[in-house]
């Protein structure tokens, strides 16, 4: 069932004819993947959605850090309002959020800007990084980084050669996460930097007036997902 959308997805974008109440194409062709491909803000999207999912993740897994070691350690005595405020961008639609920040970046000047779009991506993208990184702090990686500090370790050194390293599953499923959300972000992209199109923006437009282009559009949307998804996989398999 997991598969059966993509396999119409695929279908829709080699259609060059499906008329309805025809379950197949009626003839199958290139036409779709041209018109994406032919389209002149398409490849402007696609680097622009890829250098704020970046930019955006990195960020994210920097400020993330402290916020999930704090949590995951235990050391508040009342962890519940900040777990709270950590959750409370996932509750709101993101548009909401958009509409909310849009009053504020404008008085910063920071909408239709590539800043001002990671920042206000992070807003989402954050919650997910810190709760995907709480995994990683509990008794293990406190012992090691005491023996650590006991061998005479200082704490960078013990950052960049314990911690990280005892983390990587963690951090490499946060980043991952992290960067699919930002990806594929519409609402807060719309409302915040419609004037720096990113691949969502530009390709819901196709949808009504041209499925074929919106279809093939889509694939590449995917495709960096896929890719990901199936690194991590592999990855895991090797661990």
């Amino acid at each position: 069932m997991f598969a059966l959308p993509l396999a119409v997805l695929a279908l829709q974008a080699f259609a060059d004819e499906w008329r309805f109440p025809s379950v197949l194409p009626q003839r199958l062709g290139l036409r779709g993947l041209h018109g994406a491909l032919a389209s002149g803000a398409g490849g402007a999207a696609f680097a622009n959605s890829a250098e704020v999912a970046v930019a955006t993740t990195a960020l994210a897994l920097l400020l993330g850090w402290p916020a999930a070691r704090a949590l995951g350690e235990r050391r508040l005595r009342r962890p519940e309002p900040l777990l709270l405020l950590i959750a409370l961008p996932l509750l709101v639609p993101s548009y909401a959020t958009g509409t909310g920040l849009t009053t504020w970046f404008l008085r910063l000047g920071l909408t239709d800007s590539r800043a001002g779009l990671v920042l206000a991506h992070l807003t989402v993208v954050l919650p997910y990084v810190t709760l995907l990184l709480l995994p990683a702090f509990g008794p293990r990686l406190r012992e090691l980084e005491e023996m650590a500090k006991t061998a005479g370790a200082g704490p960078a050194r013990r950052l960049i050669q314990v911690s990280i390293p005892a983390a990587r599953a963690s951090i490499a499923t946060a980043a991952l996460i992290g960067a699919l959300v930002s990806w594929s972000q519409y609402g807060i992209s719309l409302a915040i930097g419609g004037g720096l199109p990113t691949l969502p923006i530009i390709m819901l437009p196709f949808v009504r007036s041209d499925p074929e282009v919106a279809a093939a559009m889509a694939l590449f949307f995917l495709a960096p997902a896929v890719v990901a998804l199936a690194a991590a996989g592999r990855a895991g398999r090797e661990r």
